[in-house]
C-alpha cells in the first residue's frame, strides 16, 4: 500500500542535517505550521540552477540562503519553501524553520513546494538541473539515505517517493532524475532491509512537460487550496 510501511529493521540512524543556524538562514516572517500528523508523500524536486562543480559545505550554504532569498524576496513568502535542500556536494540543509524538529517529532511543517499538496507532503530540493543528465553520486547516496531516514521516521513505504510533476504540470525534477525514481525507491527499501518497493502505479508523466523559465523555477509550489505560503 503506497503511503504505509513498516521498517524490517531498527530505526535508522538520521544523517547528517545542516541547521538553518549553520547556513544562517534569515528568520522568517512569520513561523511555519506545524502538523500533529506525517506527510503521505516524500516529493522529489530539482532547484533548476546550475550544476554546479563546487561541491564544497561554503557552496551549500550559500545554495540555501539564495533559495530562501528568492523565495521570501521574489515570491513574497514567508521562508524558504522546502523543508529539506540537498546541494551537488551532498549536504543536506534544513529548509523551512522548524523543518527539522517536526521531522524528529514525526510532525510535518507545511511548506511551499507543491502546489495544493503542501498540507501532506514533504518536498526535497536537490541541487541542480536534470533534464538531460544526472545527479552527482554524492547527491544521489544523500537522497537515498534521507529518503529512507524519512520513510523510517514517518512509517512510509517507499512507495511513497514521488515526483513534483506527479502532482503538478511541471518539468520537475527533471526526466533524467524522474526516471530514476523506480531505482531510488528500491535503494530505499534495500536499505530499509525490504524486498523491492512497490513501483508507482499512476501513469507516470514524462516529456512535454512545462520546464523552468527562470533560477528557482521548478514549477507549481503554491495553489488556491495551500493556506499557507
Amino acid at each position: 500500500m503506497v503511503g504505509v510501511g513498516v521498517s524490517a529493521s531498527p530505526a535508522l540512524a538520521a544523517p547528517v542535517v545542516h541547521t538553518r543556524a549553520d547556513w544562517n538562514a534569515r528568520p522568517p516572517t512569520s513561523p511555519a505550521t506545524v502538523l500533529n500528523q506525517a506527510p503521505d508523500r516524500i516529493v522529489v524536486h530539482h532547484t533548476a540552477t546550475a550544476n554546479s562543480t563546487d561541491y564544497s559545505v561554503a557552496h551549500a550554504y550559500a545554495l540555501s540562503r539564495s533559495i530562501q532569498n528568492f523565495h521570501m524576496d521574489s515570491n513574497g513568502w514567508a521562508d524558504t519553501g522546502q523543508q529539506l535542500t540537498i546541494s551537488r556536494g551532498g549536504h543536506l540543509m534544513e529548509g523551512r524553520n522548524r523543518s527539522l524538529s517536526a521531522i524528529r517529532a514525526g510532525d510535518h511543517v507545511v511548506g511551499a513546494h507543491t502546489a495544493n499538496h503542501n498540507s501532506h507532503t514533504i518536498g526535497i530540493e536537490n541541487e541542480g538541473l536534470y533534464m538531460t543528465v544526472g545527479p552527482t553520486t554524492a547527491l544521489w547516496n544523500r537522497l537515498v539515505e534521507t529518503c529512507a531516514w524519512l520513510c523510517d521516521v514517518y512509517g512510509l513505504s517507499p512507495s511513497a517517493i514521488v515526483g513534483h510533476r506527479d502532482f503538478n504540470a511541471t518539468a520537475c525534477p527533471g526526466d533524467v532524475l524522474y526516471a530514476r525514481l523506480p531505482q531510488l525507491r528500491n535503494a530505499v527499501a534495500a536499505r530499509l532491509g525490504l524486498g523491492l518497493a512497490e513501483i508507482l502505479s499512476a501513469r507516470p508523466k514524462v516529456g512535454g512537460m512545462p520546464g523552468p523559465r527562470h533560477t528557482f523555477d521548478h514549477g507549481p509550489a503554491l495553489g488556491p487550496e495551500d493556506r499557507t505560503r
